[in-house]
């Protein structure tokens, strides 16, 4: 350039130099400010290892860094020096008298600094940075000898031999192999050496003993828990609405449930505030989480709201949601896995380190999806806070399905069950099985102006289908057929332009209705009849208490897992015969509670294949006068009842069973005193008066009887046919030897094995049996090999899941 600027005529050298010397000066700056910025870019990212919240495993990571970072400024002041004595060249040129001959006028010489005072600040410059050099030298020695010391305390880090900790090896060995498959662990400071393992297992989990080196005071005791507020019942059910939030077909379906049932919920919360008055209630903090509605789960819910899909499990959602409000308790709800995520303190990852920080809530309500859920994301917290789970199961879950070696070992292994929970833990719509609890949901109670004015207003020919999908129609022409020849059929399908082919031309359908009409559809109508699908939902029960008769189908051969793809993966057989010899463990109507509690004259159940009798039955409801009823248990105040005993008294995190020694064979031969007595006439055991009673016991042991059952029967059917119900909670005081002995049984040998049919015995060859695992005492199940030892209580009328004692 400064050729061409010379017309293209050579330049001397020191014209050059005299030239460059802005250029220079420009370079210089530049790289005193660079030297700069890099020196307190690498000083900083040592002193930034020690920040707070900065994993303590990353510290060899940044001795390594900051080891480049010291050859990359040696390499700079190296690069300094041979600067500077090129300058030094330079400048010596700048003293020859040659260097200003003719070139004053063009490059005067007052506008650049002498070269002696460039030199004299270049060599300032690199004197600093071999200053800062040496400094940067000594920390760095400084730090690595302290990561020598780390590493020598690393390399100290042997697996404990602890007695206490038996899992230990097992679990580093898996952390070596598997530390980087779960983002999470990082999170927890796990970097791949053998003491991050060790801090881990010991701190986070607990499957290692604490390392001596650690500094145990870290861990500051926990501050004691905040005194307990007591729970006042509410009364303002808009909150609620507003912790359901929107978004949902499902969540609008429920919150308008909610809204059409207010006035019910607050009359019947009122009552049983009444009922109440003067007990402590604490308040709970509960979560409440649909799985079901989840995008993770599939949601299929949602979508068929407004095309006649079931809505069974979102009318009871909406029920409990109702109920937990009122009753007064703290309540989240979430619908999407990363709301349940944020609400249970899921650290980052895929799920399998524990939860940051203890669970804030008392109690869990999910279903099965929210259970597999809680279970991919809680890591070992799953396990240490399950018994505060309480899952919403239509159907219900058996002890048999639900102990996970148990069910893989006998055959009873499902897709839904093998949970491993107390079994009263699972909730259930109708009271299918006592091992489980019964949750229930409610139906719309009328008035006395109500009920007169729907029994003046039947219309005797009127009948309404049961079943909104046109699927439930298909193939019921000649049921259909002669229903038509004395009633007018209507039907409520779901329909997009045109009427469904699978209905009838002769049946009015009026398509799907709001609640509000499909009430009054119920109340002009005489009978609600059911083709087989869907099994125990809630219309049968409203149709009922909107005084119609419910007509459904007997089963011939009764339904099952077995036999009936609905069922199959089901976790539940529901073996168990009744009194009228069919078996109870099998679906033998489509509502075999309305079967079995309510029966005629508003239930009927016939044998569709056989047309005589169904014609008959369908002449004799034209006849017959009912007047609207709804059992007690599936009222509002029925409901809050029940649930606020459930949240009282059911206690699985510290409910424990007397010791089971698992290697004797007949640990009942050591002798006991028991806490029975032979009952006045001799026919079965109650407590006996002079036998201590634990006031925390639920239900009180004192509403307790046992009694033998036939070789065919279960223990739910045994209890029944007393006029009682079956109590799981009571059967640890009926597995001893004793027992048998005080019910006048022979035991030749008393084994002491996994069976959810036990205690039992074997009268043919005098052999007795008693329960070694306390998750399979169940209520359901029979063989004819048996003759079972039954736990039985009484029951509050109209209320079968609380003893006369248990509110």
């Amino acid at each position: 350039v400064v050729r061409l600027f010379q017309g293209g005529e050579p330049v001397p050298d020191h014209t050059l130099l005299q030239l460059c010397f802005p250029f220079c000066r420009i370079f210089m700056l530049g790289i005193g400010f660079f030297t700069l910025c890099f020196l307190m870019t690498s000083l900083g990212g040592q002193f930034s290892a020690k920040r707070l919240g900065d994993s303590p495993f990353t510290i060899r990571t940044e001795v390594t860094g900051a080891l480049e970072s010291r050859g990359v400024l040696r390499r700079m002041s190296d690069m300094l020096e041979m600067l500077m004595k090129r300058m030094d060249i330079l400048a010596r040129l700048e003293n020859s008298t040659d260097f200003h001959k003719g070139d004053e006028a063009r490059f005067p010489l007052d506008r650049f600094q002498p070269a002696a005072v460039l030199m004299e600040r270049i060599q300032a410059i690199a004197q600093n940075v071999s200053d800062i050099a040496i400094k940067v030298d000594q920390i760095l020695r400084n730090s690595l000898l302290n990561g020598k010391v780390l590493e020598g305390r690393r390399d100290q880090c042997e697996v404990p031999r602890d007695p206490k900790y038996p899992d230990c090896a097992g679990k580093v060995e898996w952390m070596r192999a598997r530390w980087t498959s779960d983002p999470c662990y990082a999170f927890f400071g796990v970097d791949g050496t053998e003491c991050s393992f060790l801090i881990y297992l010991s701190e986070v989990e607990w499957f290692c003993p604490p390392l001596p080196w650690r500094n145990q005071t870290a861990a500051l005791p926990s501050p004691p828990p905040l005194p307990r507020v007591q729970a006042a019942f509410q009364s303002d059910l808009a909150r609620l609405l507003e912790l359901i939030g929107t978004g949902k077909e499902s969540l609008s379906f429920m919150k308008k449930r909610i809204r059409h049932l207010a006035q019910q919920w607050l009359r019947a919360a009122r009552r049983l505030e009444q009922k109440l008055k003067g007990q402590q209630r604490d308040q709970k903090h509960i979560l409440i989480h649909i799985g079901f509605l989840t995008e993770e789960s599939g949601d299929v819910f949602s979508p068929r709201v407004l095309k006649g899909g079931p809505l069974g499990e979102m009318v009871q959602w909406a029920d409990i949601l109702a109920v937990l409000f009122l009753l007064g308790h703290s309540l989240r709800v979430t619908v999407s896995l990363k709301e349940l995520q944020s609400q249970l303190g899921v650290p980052p990852g895929r799920g399998n380190c524990p939860l940051t920080n203890p669970l804030p809530f008392d109690l869990i309500y999910t279903d099965y999806h929210g259970l597999q859920q809680m279970k991919q994301h809680m890591g070992l917290s799953f396990k240490k806070y399950r018994c505060r789970v309480r899952v919403i199961d239509t159907f219900g879950t058996e002890p048999a399905y639900n102990h996970e070696e148990y069910a893989t070992l006998r055959g009873y292994r499902t897709n839904w069950g093998y949970w491993n929970l107390q079994p009263a833990q699972f909730m259930t719509m109708f009271p299918h099985t006592p091992d489980n609890s019964f949750m229930g949901f409610v139906s719309e109670e009328l008035n006395k102006t109500e009920r007169q004015f729907i029994k003046s207003n039947k219309v005797s020919s009127m009948a309404v289908v049961y079943g909104k999908e046109a699927s439930i129609w298909k193939s019921k022409e000649r049921f259909l057929a002669i229903l038509n020849k004395y009633m007018e059929i209507h039907g409520t399908v779901y329909y997009e332009t045109q009427r469904p082919p699978e209905v009838p031309a002769f049946v009015k359908n009026h398509g799907l209705l709001p609640q509000n009409e499909f009430q009054q559809l119920l109340r002009k109508a005489k009978l609600f009849i059911g083709f087989g699908f869907p099994y125990e939902g809630p219309a049968p029960l409203e149709a009922i208490a909107n005084g119609c008769v419910f007509l459904q189908a007997r089963f011939n051969p009764p339904h099952s897992s077995l036999n009936h793809e609905f069922f199959r993966g089901k976790p539940t057989s529901r073996e168990a015969s009744l009194a009228g010899g069919k078996r109870m463990g099998w679906v033998s109507s489509q509502h075999p509670y309305a079967e079995d509690f309510i029966g005629k004259p508003h239930v009927w159940t016939v044998n569709y294949n056989n047309s005589e009798e169904f014609e008959a039955a369908i002449k004799t409801i034209m006849r017959t006068q009912v007047d609207p009823y709804l059992p007690y248990e599936y009222t509002c105040e029925g409901m809050l009842e029940r649930i606020h005993a459930y949240i009282q008294h059911q206690d699985f995190c510290t409910t424990s069973f007397p010791p089971l020694p698992p290697k004797a064979k007949s640990p009942a031969m050591q002798s006991t005193v028991s806490s029975l007595a032979l009952s006045p006439n001799a026919t079965h055991l109650v407590w006996s008066p002079s036998a201590t009673r634990d006031p925390r016991a639920w239900p009180p042991v004192d509403s307790l009887q046992v009694w033998v059952s036939e070789t065919r029967h279960a223990c739910t059917e045994t209890c029944r046919q007393h006029g009682l119900v079956c109590e799981p909670t009571f059967f640890s005081f009926l597995n001893k030897k004793e027992v048998f002995l005080q019910l006048s049984i022979t035991c030749d040998s008393t084994e002491y094995e996994m069976n959810h049919l036990y205690p039992a015995v074997a009268e043919n060859v005098h052999e007795c049996y008693l329960q070694k695992e306390p998750l399979l005492f169940s209520c359901a199940g029979y063989n004819t090999k048996y003759r079972r030892l039954c736990p039985c209580r009484d029951y509050r009328k109209g209320q079968v899941a609380l003893c006369r004692d248990c509110l």
